[in-house]
C-alpha cells in the first residue's frame, strides 16, 4: 500500500507476481488476481470460474457445480498471497495452511462466475496469520470460513 496525498492507495496483485508470490500452478492456483490489497490486512482474490476446469468433468457432469473445498483453498491461496507480499526482502520457503473454522456454504458456484474472496486479518503472532473469508458472486455471499496459515523460511530468525 501506498498514499496519494495522504489517502491509502489499494495495489493489485496480477496473475505474474501471485506466479511468484504461491507455489500453485494450473490446475491448483484458484486465483487469477487480486484487488484492493491493503498490505497483509485484506484484500479481494478473483477466481474466473470456466467450464474446461478439470473437477468440472466429475463433480456433478451433468449440474457442474464448483467444489466447496476449492472455494477454501482459494480463500486460502488468497490470504497467502497477502502474507507472502506483505515480508519486505523476506520469500518463505513455503506457507503451511493451518486451520479451518466455521466453514459454511451458502450457494452453488457454477462455470460462468466470477467468485471474490474477501479476506480480512483478524490476527497476526510472529509467522501466523488468521483471516476471515467471505467468498462472494454477484454479491451473494456463496461461502465464508475462518483460516490460518503459517510462513515458514529456512532463517528460523527471521520469522520471529
Amino acid at each position: 500500500m501506498s498514499e496519494t496525498a495522504g489517502k491509502p492507495t489499494l495495489e493489485t496483485i496480477d496473475i505474474q507476481r501471485l506466479l511468484k508470490l504461491l507455489p500453485h500452478r494450473y490446475p491448483f492456483l484458484l486465483v487469477d488476481k487480486i484487488l484492493e490489497c491493503d498490505g497483509d490486512n485484506s484484500g479481494v482474490g478473483i477466481k474466473n470460474v470456466t467450464f474446461n476446469e478439470p473437477h468440472f468433468q466429475g463433480h456433478f457432469p451433468e449440474t457442474p457445480v464448483m467444489p466447496g473445498v476449492l472455494l477454501i483453498e482459494g480463500m486460502a491461496q488468497t490470504a497467502g498471497a497477502l502474507c507472502v507480499a506483505a515480508q519486505i526482502g523476506i520469500m518463505p520457503s513455503v506457507v503451511y495452511f493451518m486451520t479451518i473454522n466455521n466453514a459454511k456454504f451458502r450457494k452453488p458456484v457454477v462455470p460462468g462466475d466470477r467468485v471474490e474472496y474477501h479476506m480480512t486479518k483478524t490476527a497476526r503472532r510472529r509467522n501466523m496469520w488468521w483471516y476471515k473469508g467471505v467468498a462472494r458472486v454477484d454479491g451473494a455471499v456463496v461461502c465464508e470460513a475462518e483460516i490460518s496459515a503459517m510462513l515458514v523460511t529456512d532463517d528460523p530468525k527471521i520469522m520471529a
